[in-house]
């Protein structure tokens, strides 16, 4: 039976972590993470929980960590933000390519620099070939659900993959709202007891993790890692199936806001999709058919879905809240009109930037961006790609 409460999206997630007692969490604080494994240890120390957390310290420390115990057969997870995931980096891909099911909650934050501690998601982004299953949240509920969902997904037999559950920081850590938590009980039956087949602390079946690969071997390693994120786009669809039978909320790989009808569509991940949506509602009381797509799953890629549900409309807006500096937008303006393309529709794309450090993305922005693929639509403007929205200079310059 859910309970009402009101939470951040901090709070929400430690509470996640609380129901689901996973064995080892090490943990090092940085900026708007902190909170998560703060609550966690205070969980702890009043006894709710027997997690073993370790403080370490540094993130690539934490990271460490989690890789040591998940090989042990420990359960494993972490939380960190922007430079705290950076400093990650090389413990991503060994998580990854050790095939260990961790996960880690990210707050997402702008890398710097500028030094800036706002919410973009060139962090995520910048890991986004790392090996990772990525999760994004539009909302606290969402941060909470997802984080329930993610042990499932991670340690079936068919994935083996570590996954990175993403929130925006301060948008939706910081920001408290209404909330739906499910029971203690429902929640640790959902995600069920860890029994990894293969555990270095198995003195029966002895194993090697993180062996040196020659070129003979490394290869397939990288294709098995590759398929096994294929395989994870229908385990993440069970899950989320699951979830909805148990629970009665949530969606798989993408959300379709009045989509089904829509001439124009904006693609987008995260908190702005709620103002994407404000704008489309008010639009199309004005006769407009907006629609909003909301990519829940970043990694791996729906590329077939995503090209089917942007089959029909006029012009899609594609917006990222990173920049990858090629001169035409970031991760997704290049990953969208790539799975049109090898998909064989020809639907208009407009990529946009928007957000970046914090930058405010509003209703009203949203509603211009609508109209500019109303124009680029009906041919009667020449849209520019790689738009900066609400840039308070000239673009260029």
């Amino acid at each position: 039976m859910s309970r009402k409460d009101r939470m951040s999206g901090n709070e929400a997630v430690a509470y996640a972590i609380r129901q689901v007692n996973p064995d080892v969490m090490p943990a090092f604080p940085i900026t708007p993470s902190t909170e998560i494994p703060q609550l966690v240890s205070t969980y702890i120390a009043n006894g709710e929980m027997d997690t073993e957390f370790i403080p370490v310290e540094s993130e690539h420390s934490s990271m460490s960590a989690a890789v040591g115990a998940e090989a042990a057969g420990a359960r494993s997870m972490t939380a960190t933000s922007s430079c705290g995931l950076a400093l990650m980096w090389e413990e991503l891909l060994v998580a990854a390519s050790n095939r260990l099911p961790v996960v880690l909650t990210l707050v997402n934050r702008t890398l710097s620099g500028p030094i800036n501690i706002n919410c973009d998601h060139s962090d995520s982004m910048g890991a986004r070939d790392t090996g990772w299953i990525q999760i994004y949240a539009e909302n606290n509920q969402e941060a909470y659900d997802n984080f329930i969902q993610a042990f499932p997904i991670a340690e079936d037999e068919r994935v083996h993959l570590p996954v990175m559950v993403c929130q925006d920081g301060f948008i939706t850590s910081h920001a408290v709202q209404n909330i739906l938590l499910e029971e203690d009980s429902d929640v640790k039956e959902f995600v069920g007891e860890y029994h990894p087949e293969e555990y270095l602390l198995n003195p029966g079946r002895p194993i090697a993790v993180g062996p040196y690969a020659v070129s003979n071997y490394s290869m397939e390693a990288k294709y098995n890692q590759e398929a096994a994120m294929i395989r994870s786009k229908e385990v993440i669809k069970e899950v989320a199936a699951k979830f909805r039978e148990k629970f009665g909320r949530g969606f798989d790989l993408f959300e379709e806001y009045r989509c089904e009808d829509a001439d124009y569509i904006m693609l987008i991940m995260g908190s702005a999709s709620g103002c994407a949506k404000q704008a489309a509602d008010e639009l199309r009381q004005q006769g407009v058919k907006a629609g909003v797509l909301k990519l829940r799953v970043f990694r791996p890629f729906p590329a077939e879905e995503i090209a089917s549900a942007l089959s029909k409309c006029k012009a899609v807006a594609v917006m990222d809240r990173c920049e990858s500096y090629n001169g035409h937008g970031g991760p997704l303006s290049c990953e969208v009109p790539a799975a049109l393309f090898m998909n064989g529709i020809n639907t208009k794309v407009i990529n946009y930037v928007y957000g970046l450090a914090g930058r405010d993305f509003t209703v009203s922005n949203a509603a211009e961006v609508f109209g500019e693929l109303k124009d680029a639509a009906g041919g009667g403007q020449n849209i520019r790609q790689c738009r900066y929205v609400g840039l308070r200079t000239r673009e260029g310059q």
